[in-house]
Formats: C-alpha cells, sequence, structure tokens
C-alpha cells in the first residue's frame, strides 16, 4: 500500500491530469469572435437581449470580441432571411415576437430554417402612458378604451408580436372587440418610446426593462404589469390587481444558422451556457428584472414548436390570423 506521502502525490498528480483534460476541449473550442444579428432596430427588446449577452461574454472573458449588428423590418423576418445563411460563428436573438410575425405576415421564411440553441428569458410587460397624459390610472385609460377603442392609440413593437397579442387579450378581457384596437405598430421599442415622448400615442406596451428608465425619470406613468404578483422593487400594480385576469410573459433566445455542424452547434451551446452561468449573467438578470427561463438544444426546439401552436390559437382568437 503506498504511503500517505506517495498518496497524496498520486491525488495531485491525478488532480491536475483532469483538470488539464476538463480544460483542453474547453479551451480548443472556445470562440475568439461571435457576431449577433438582431432581426429589428435599436433599442427594442432583442437589441437589449443581445447587448446584455454581448456584456456578459465580454466581461466574463468567454468570447473576447462580440459584435451586434441590427437588421430590421417586417417583425424580424428580413433579419431571419439574411440569418438563415450565416456561419458558425453567428447566433441572432429571437423570440415571441417573430413567431407571430411569421404568422400575421404569412413569411416564406420561417424557424425552421435556422437552429435553435437556447431560451434565455422571459419579460412581464408594463404598460405606460405619456406623463402629462389625462390618464392618471388604469381605470382611466380602460374607461376611454371601452367606450371608444378607436380613439385610444396603442403604441408597441411589429404587429401580431408580444405587445399586440397583450393588448389583444385585455381587449377581450375588458369587452372590446379585438379588430377594434388601435394598434400603431413600430420596428422597436426606441421608435415606440418617441412616439410616446412625443405623445403621438396614447399609450404603450414593451418589456419592463425598455421603459424602466423613463418610468424612473418620470417620464413616462406606468398603469400596470402583466406579471402574476408585482415585480420585486417595482411599485406598479398588476393587471389583476386591477380586475383584468391576464397574465403574459414574452421570452427571448438565442438561434444558430441553418447549416451547423454538430461541433459548431456545441461550440455554441457551450459557449452560451458558460454566460447563464456566469455572475455577469446573474447580475444583469436581477438588474432587468428579467426572468431565467434558459432552456437549452433540444428542449428549447421542442418549445418552440408547441409555442407556436399556441400562438396561432391566440392570434387567432384576437383576429390577427384566419
Amino acid at each position: 500500500m503506498p504511503s500517505l506521502n506517495l498518496r497524496r502525490w498520486l491525488l495531485t498528480v491525478a488532480a491536475g491530469a483532469a483538470l488539464a483534460l476538463g480544460a483542453g476541449p474547453s479551451t480548443a473550442q472556445q470562440l475568439d469572435k461571435l457576431t449577433i444579428t438582431v432581426p429589428a432596430a435599436p433599442g427594442g427588446g432583442w437589441d437589449g437581449t443581445a447587448r446584455a449577452v454581448q456584456q456578459a461574454l465580454q466581461k466574463e472573458g468567454i468570447v473576447p470580441t462580440v459584435e451586434v449588428t441590427n437588421v430590421p423590418g417586417a417583425g424580424g423576418t428580413i433579419g431571419l432571411a439574411r440569418f438563415a445563411k450565416a456561419r458558425g460563428n453567428e447566433m441572432m436573438v429571437s423570440g415571441l415576437v417573430m413567431v407571430g410575425a411569421i404568422l400575421t405576415q404569412k413569411s416564406p421564411v420561417t424557424l425552421d430554417e435556422v437552429t435553435p440553441l437556447a431560451r434565455l428569458i422571459g419579460e412581464y410587460e408594463v404598460i405606460v402612458v405619456p406623463a402629462a397624459s389625462k390618464f392618471k390610472t388604469l381605470e382611466d385609460l380602460i374607461a376611454a378604451f371601452k367606450k371608444d377603442p378607436g380613439s385610444v392609440a396603442w403604441a408597441g413593437g411589429s404587429a401580431g408580436g408580444a405587445d399586440h397579442i397583450l393588448i389583444g387579450r385585455i381587449a377581450q378581457e375588458t369587452g372590446v372587440p379585438p379588430a377594434r384596437v388601435n394598434y400603431i405598430a413600430h420596428a422597436g421599442g426606441g421608435e415606440a418610446l418617441a412616439s410616446l415622448l412625443s405623445n403621438d400615442v396614447a399609450a404603450g406596451v414593451s418589456g419592463y426593462a425598455e421603459f424602466a428608465g423613463q418610468i424612473k425619470s418620470g417620464e413616462l406613468r406606468a398603469l400596470a404589469v402583466s406579471s402574476p404578483e408585482r415585480l420585486p422593487g417595482v411599485d406598479i400594480p398588476t393587471l389583476k390587481e386591477k380586475g383584468i385576469d391576464v397574465e403574459f410573459l414574452n421570452w427571448r433566445g438565442l438561434f444558430g444558422p441553418g447549416k451547423l455542424s454538430d461541433k459548431e452547434r456545441q461550440m455554441l451551446l457551450q459557449t452560451i451556457d458558460r454566460m447563464v452561468q456566469s455572475d455577469s449573467w446573474k447580475r444583469i438578470l436581477d438588474e432587468r428584472k428579467w426572468v431565467n427561463t434558459y432552456l437549452p438544444g433540444d428542449a428549447f426546439a421542442k418549445f418552440i414548436a408547441e409555442d407556436q401552436k399556441r400562438i396561432k390559437a391566440v392570434l387567432t382568437d384576437v383576429g390577427l390570423v384566419k
């Protein structure tokens, strides 16, 4: 039997060998550069998600160089068409909004032409009005909406997206025919924000993080959030508190190009997993009040297939898909 000192030496060597073996594949597969496509204009939820991923990857040293490219238009389907033929060191941010846009616009390009990598986050929506608005509460806004739906212009993202779906569900719950909703679609959250700040619309809907700065500064007044309970540290009532039985979570995730080798797919999945486990990413989730809905690989692909059916049913109910 080996002596105590010899056993310690053998354990040290074994541990060092295991560490080397564990580090070898990770180092060999580390990306030097990554491009993230945002199929929307700057300033929206997809753009914010992409730049959060960029920040975490670079800060943690997971990928030294990360670039973000915006390709706006048609609810993300223009960017989707371009990205489908991208290379193995590229990813695209997308989510529920694109599922709706593909259906409402009868896009010839679908999510079947890209590779699902991981669902990352969920974000609850917030309903806001300009600071000078006559609508002081959600009750005020809904009263006007019910009396004359067309007189209340709602700003949000693309037609058929998460913002549009939420307003359609609110209409259903308050007895307003969804077809009478006066929805003003925008290419991104930045454009919707500009419409609100210039008082071109009565109200707006978007993810909480997109409007958080303007809510805190007093430029926008938040009337309600779509979460089941109030967001931690955020004093905004829920729709349910206000008597509207609607709860809504908008998801976002990452996709790879349509044609990926097994090695390229594993490299991207490994990169995302390392980021999700990092302290930088956890801080970002906490700061932006995002919900961790991480679901990688094949499980994410299965989720998308199920979500496409769910969103189609919702859009049919609100009259956006026949």
